[in-house]
């Protein structure tokens, strides 16, 4: 190639070589919760419709379901290996998206799974697998991984923390995040080093936003040294689209010209533009000596291994009988349904009033803004309503609740900013009369969404009036459907005795509103958990969305954030979630003490101790001079002591040893969704590494295994099991 077509290969369009066979490419394609029409990549019409339309990750997440993660990847990747086929789209997707939520105002919660780093990391990583895995290849016999074959190319965004949008005239585009590499490591950077190194991710995207005053696009160390080196990324480095655009025109980074901002960036470790900066630019970049035509060939060497890793130029013979038969079909739509049912989260549920039965419920009045939800339930990277495509189809939740019983249907409010009470007084009468009222409120995109970070987390306008005019009147059990992606400090209902139900069904995706009705009437029994602590409404007085530091700082008066460095109120904590069946745990076989035998090039680490806590003579050792082979292993016995068959979601905490000033609360560090049937029991086996399960990130940013007492906890606190650790 010459100079000028290599150079015309690095924008997200690429325009190919004619005259050397090299196709033209479109790289964007978006799969977030199944295929969208939101990238170039892809697109719909008459021929292909649809796709399948699953929960939003934010939902699917809370199934806690490592198995069902992984499956959705697979069904995702089915569908657009058929699309491919049928000409209406490439093989490169970018998502998933696996930052870590750690404010409840952020606008892309919705496309997040939750706050919890290690459970962010673990959605990646089985997301990215199933996308990605050819059949027969998952494991790693290959010497080099740059050959193992792709079905399609997945990539974990937005590489670094990033989580702000626009609040309050602050804006991504020009948003310095100013992180402390504690932090970094710890939490925004742990999700991406999982998706690179445990689920070989072939593309990561950098963020729009600076870090510590270096653009994120820009920023050797996070992406030569940590994406590329460190952590050995197989595959290429794009940015988010127009960031190097972004990194002149809105952050004027050193005020440097455009040949300039694009030999910083090509240099620093991205491949591929989204956008024409590269196209237009690099050529005189390299002729003016900014930049070196060799950097220019790495990059087109780490996209074009992964365009043949995808057989892009001599085919996937396995895939090519995928076609239009293969989209919606029976199963992926069945599976849609199974994560929605599999996600949606129990939170209230007074003298057992759920489920419902049919018999003594026959007339429901289902009710509230969105109690005949469609569009809204797919949330955002789905179908854009202005291009053409749709969902195989929508179930409603007037839809599902159909399905049971009689229903009289009342709106409430004209939408989810319900500015009046105009319309609460239909939905007042339909209560009155009903043998059950269903109220079906919440937000959606005009609230919380890219570009749009709420201000309160209260329900918009006059919902609360609703519920509450509701529930005052009706004849019957009164149960509340909360849609939405962050928390929503609904208090209110909580301690409201003639609400007797709540269930949070996030965006359950086209087939959630069949799923919530199942739940309802006990089709399915819910066994999904919060991946997001609901904070009470004046949290978000506390602390301003521009602040990233995750520890509290009592100078500020600013609280800690996530449940691993907050501690106070709650209107529901992290992990949260009843079942319709009660579960008892019982530990087995654990062990009491884990003792380590350094060599003699391994050596103490200082760490700091509250005054009055004695400290060990060898406090912690860096976990990278440690092998960090060993495991701890035990079992716990799931018993269902209830009369009905249900999943339980056993969550495994580490607590570090107490006394360490800066260290957290608690980690999650392993969890398991496990099917249990009525008066049976199961036994779950947990191997838990060492260093994963109880290390710690110092205040420099450094991996450590303190000594000391850990703790085990199972639950909340069901189970608590101290664990020796020593140095010797």
């Amino acid at each position: 190639m010459t100079l000028y077509e290599k150079v015309r290969q690095l924008g997200n369009r690429a325009y190919g070589v004619p005259r050397l066979g090299i196709p033209e490419y479109q790289w964007w394609s978006e799969a977030l919760h199944g295929l969208s029409n939101a990238g170039p990549g892809t697109f719909f019409d008459n021929s292909v419709p649809h796709a399948t339309s699953y929960p939003t990750p934010i939902l699917t997440t809370a199934s806690f379901n490592e198995s069902l993660w992984n499956t959705i990847g697979k069904a995702v990747s089915t569908e657009a290996r058929a699309l491919y086929n049928l000409g209406h789209a490439g093989l490169t997707f970018w998502s998933p998206t696996i930052n870590v939520a750690r404010d409840p105002r952020w606008g892309r919660i919705i496309e997040t799974p939750g706050e919890d780093p290690f459970v962010v990391g673990t959605y990646a990583v089985n997301y990215v697998r199933g996308l990605q895995d050819v059949e027969g290849t998952e494991s790693n016999k290959y010497k080099d991984l740059n050959s193992r074959p792709l079905k399609v190319s997945a990539c974990c965004k937005h590489f670094t923390a990033y989580d702000l949008d626009n609040w309050k005239g602050i804006e991504r585009y020009s948003f310095d995040a100013k992180v402390t590499e504690q932090d970094l490591v710890e939490t925004f950077n742990r999700p991406f080093q999982m998706c690179v190194q445990n689920g070989d991710v072939s593309s990561v995207m950098c963020s729009f936003n600076r870090i510590n005053g270096i653009p994120a696009c820009a920023d050797h160390k996070l992406l030569k040294e940590t994406v590329r080196q460190d952590w050995d990324l197989h595959g290429y480095i794009v940015a988010d689209c127009d960031s190097v655009e972004v990194m002149i025109k809105d952050q004027k980074w050193l005020n440097v010209d455009n040949e300039t901002a694009v030999s910083y960036t090509i240099q620093a470790g991205l491949d591929l533009d989204c956008g024409v900066y590269y196209t237009d630019n690099v050529e005189s970049a390299v002729k003016h000596g900014k930049v070196g035509e060799g950097d220019v060939d790495q990059s087109l060497q780490y996209l074009y291994v992964v365009l043949m890793r995808l057989g892009i130029f001599d085919g996937q013979p396995q895939y090519n009988s995928l076609g239009i038969n293969d989209v919606c079909t029976s199963a992926h739509i069945e599976l849609a349904g199974e994560a929605a049912r599999e996600g949606i989260v129990l939170l209230k549920n007074d003298n057992g009033v759920l489920p419902l039965a049919t018999k003594r419920n026959e007339t429901l009045a289902v009710v509230g803004p969105h109690a005949n939800a469609s569009v809204a339930m797919i949330g955002n990277y789905a179908f854009n309503p202005w291009d053409k495509g749709s969902p195989c189809r929508y179930s409603t939740p007037l839809n599902g609740f159909s399905s049971y019983g009689s229903v009289n249907y009342a709106v409430g409010c004209s939408d989810v900013k319900c500015a009046n009470g105009n319309l609460i007084g239909a939905a007042v009468e339909a209560a009155k009369t009903a043998d059950a009222t269903i109220i079906v409120a919440g937000i959606d995109l005009s609230i919380e969404a890219e570009t749009r970070d709420r201000l309160d987390i209260l329900l918009p306008g006059k919902q609360t009036d609703l519920i509450n005019q509701v529930a005052d009147v009706a004849k019957g059990p009164v149960v509340l459907v909360i849609m939405s992606a962050g928390g929503i400090d609904i208090s209110f209902a909580k301690s409201n005795p003639k609400i007797h139900a709540i269930l949070w069904a996030g965006y359950p995706g086209a087939e959630g509103g069949q799923a919530i009705a199942d739940v309802v009437f006990g089709k399915y029994n819910p066994g999904g958990r919060l991946p997001l602590t609901w904070y009470q409404a004046d949290y978000v007085d506390k602390i301003p969305l521009t602040s990233l530091q995750l520890r509290p700082d009592n100078s500020k008066g600013y609280p800690g954030r996530t449940y691993k460095f907050y501690d106070g109120p709650t209107v529901f904590p992290y992990g949260y979630g009843l079942s319709y069946t009660k579960f008892n745990y019982t530990l087995k076989a654990a062990p009491s003490k884990l003792p380590t035998k350094l060599s003699k090039f391994q050596h103490c680490r200082d760490l700091p101790y509250k005054n009055g806590t004695i400290k060990p003579s060898c406090p912690a050792i860096l976990i990278d001079d440690l092998r960090c082979h060993q495991k701890f292993t035990f079992d716990i016995e799931v018993k269902n002591v209830g009369n009905r068959d249900g999943d339980e979601v056993v969550l495994i905490y580490s607590q570090p040893p107490l006394g360490i000033l800066g260290t957290h609360i608690k980690q999650l560090i392993k969890f398991q969704r496990v099917s249990v049937a009525a008066r049976t029991s199961k036994l779950v086996h947990f191997a838990i590494n060492i260093c994963q399960g109880l290390g710690i990130v110092d205040s420099n940013g450094n991996a450590v295994l303190p000594s000391g007492s850990h703790t085990i906890i199972v639950g909340d606190h069901q189970i608590v099991h101290p664990i020796q650790l020593t140095y010797n």
